[in-house]
């Protein structure tokens, strides 16, 4: 049973490799590609695969202002209220696996970016639970990233 197991997993990581070697192509063919995922990786904490992902599932990336791209990710915040009565805010809507990627990168992101960092950080130490800080990064991140896609410079620590 093991075996079997194991041959099957062996199968899975040579067809992703086999995905990832194609993957490579297309992009290094792209000029527009190539372009864009150097700009979103010269962020600390954005990796290839992510800028990838963005690329692919986010094409409006660069071509909105801060806002669109965060409400077109889900990431905009909503707030349930009416007349004097006041709920909690929440995220919904949009692209989840794009905002699903963005949440992970916002975890990787806020350990390697010191800007990112500091910000998450911040947050916390305002009394902001860690979850929605987290969420509030993974904004920040999708603003910071459309920014640069959008003026075609790469990423300069403030």
């Amino acid at each position: 049973m093991r075996d079997s197991v194991r041959r099957v997993i062996e199968a899975l990581e040579q067809e992703q490799s086999v995905i990832d070697r194609s993957i490579d192509a297309e992009v290094d063919r792209s000029l527009e590609w190539r372009r864009k995922e150097t700009l979103l990786t010269s962020v600390p904490g954005v990796g290839p695969t992510i800028a990838r992902a963005l690329i692919a599932e986010l094409p409006e990336l660069g071509s909105l202002n801060g806002k669109q791209i965060a409400a077109l990710v889900g990431l905009a915040p909503w707030t349930r209220q009416s007349g004097q009565w006041r709920g909690r805010s929440f995220i919904a809507g949009g692209r989840a696996p794009v905002r699903t990627a963005l949440f992970m990168e916002a975890m990787v992101a806020s350990r390697h970016n010191a800007a990112l960092k500091t910000f998450r950080d911040r947050l916390i130490a305002a009394g902001k639970p860690k979850l929605v800080a987290l969420i509030a990064t993974a904004r920040k991140l999708i603003i910071i990233l459309n920014a640069i896609l959008r003026d075609g410079t790469p990423w300069q620590p403030a």
